[in-house]
């Protein structure tokens, strides 16, 4: 069972900078995928940014050029620039075991399997 874990949330002002980071256990020889989700209130969640386990990446087109995912040993981080009250959310690490032969939809949560409980960023204007 694979346990996820987010921290890194917060509040900022807008232009500022977040990071984000997703701490990841059990899991084991398998091939992952992962992405983060934000969600905000009265909003469905909304992929934000995905990285394979080739280490390519997929990002929303709200957050191209200002949002980084990375991913090293056991941990996922999304870096945060440029923030906009427009990003005020719940962001979600996710994962989901990577099926070889098919290609993911690897911004849509129906993917996912595996999901943390959640870390709030608020930007302010």
């Amino acid at each position: 069972q694979v346990q996820l874990v987010e921290s890194g949330g917060g509040s900022v002002q807008a232009g500022g900078s977040l990071r984000l980071s997703c701490a990841v256990s059990g899991t084991t020889d398998t091939t992952y995928s992962m992405g983060w989700f934000r969600q905000a209130p009265g909003k469905e969640r909304e992929g934000v940014a995905a990285i394979d386990s080739d280490g390519s990446t997929k990002y929303a087109d709200s957050v191209k050029g200002r949002f980084t995912i990375t991913a090293a040993k056991n941990i996922l981080y999304l870096q945060m620039n440029s923030l906009k009250p427009a990003d005020t959310a719940m962001y979600y690490c996710a994962s989901f075991e990577r099926e070889w032969g098919r290609i993911p939809a690897f911004l849509e949560a129906r993917e996912y399997t595996w999901w943390g409980q959640g870390t709030q960023v608020t930007v302010s204007s």
